[in-house]
Order: C-alpha cells, then sequence, then structure tokens
C-alpha cells in the first residue's frame, strides 16, 4: 500500500522505486497495476507528439501555400524543424510509422485549426481535405505552391 501512496505523493520517487524493484526482479513489491498505467501512458504520449508535430507542419505548409505575400526564413524553419522532428520520433520508435498515415486526417484538421487562426483567411478559403500527401509533407525539398487570395 505504501507504493501506491507514494505514486499518489511523490511520481518520480515512486519512479525510482520501481526501477530498483524491476533491477532486483522482486516482482512482489513491483507497484504492476500503476506501471502498466504509465506504459500505456507512454506509447499515446509518443501518438500524440507524431500527431501534434504533424499537424504543425501542415499548418505551416497551409500558411505557405495561401499565404505567399507573407512567407518568413522563420515559417521555413518551423517546417524544417518539424520534419527533422517527426523523422527522428520516427527513428525512435519505427513503429508508429503506419500510424502517421492513421493519424494524418487528425492531423489535417490540427493543422488547418492553426492556419485558419494565424492567418485569419477565414475557412472557407482552405480545402476540406488536405491537399498533399504523407510523402510530400515529409520530403524536405516540398513545398506548396502559391494560391493566391483576392481581396
Amino acid at each position: 500500500m505504501h507504493t501506491f501512496h507514494l505514486y499518489e505523493t511523490d511520481f518520480y520517487s515512486w519512479t525510482q522505486q520501481q526501477i530498483n524493484w524491476l533491477k532486483t526482479q522482486d516482482w512482489n513489491q513491483v507497484d504492476t497495476v500503476n506501471l502498466i498505467e504509465e506504459i500505456e501512458a507512454l506509447g499515446r504520449k509518443e501518438r500524440q507528439e507524431l500527431r501534434n508535430q504533424l499537424g504543425v507542419l501542415l499548418g505551416h505548409l497551409l500558411k505557405w501555400q495561401f499565404q505567399p505575400d507573407k512567407r518568413s526564413n522563420s515559417w521555413l524553419g518551423t517546417i524544417r524543424e518539424q520534419r527533422v522532428q517527426i523523422r527522428l520520433l520516427l527513428q525512435d520508435s519505427p513503429s508508429l510509422k503506419p500510424y502517421l498515415e492513421e493519424v494524418f486526417f487528425a492531423a489535417y484538421e490540427l493543422g488547418l485549426a492553426l492556419a485558419i487562426r494565424e492567418t485569419q483567411l477565414g475557412e472557407d478559403l482552405f480545402p476540406e481535405e488536405c491537399p498533399y500527401n504523407p510523402e510530400q509533407v515529409m520530403n524536405s525539398e516540398f513545398l506548396p505552391e502559391s494560391n493566391q487570395v483576392d481581396g
């Protein structure tokens, strides 16, 4: 029961205790319920991170395409950084690669929301479905063509 209390009151100390018990194979002491929950949360966090980074990347690609007069090195830097971050995440966790396509629609919704908020161009201007495919998005040479906005 002490280990549960520690989990609630001092998470770091709880992790260190669990590590020690795992290393010494003191299986009866390991807080399996909370340990399983934490490992599951780590997996969800990796998926969320991929989705969020992809969303930021898609949002900046939309901004690049639909606001060509406001293009900046900052936008290019964000596009480059997100591609690198996604590649590194996929290198660290190759089993997430299939998830990239699975999460593409949700990530586009995040990117679309970012582009609408930051450009203030209006929702109707942007495509309902992502105009890019995952290969284009991850291609370091790809930048979408301009869509000039009248008015």
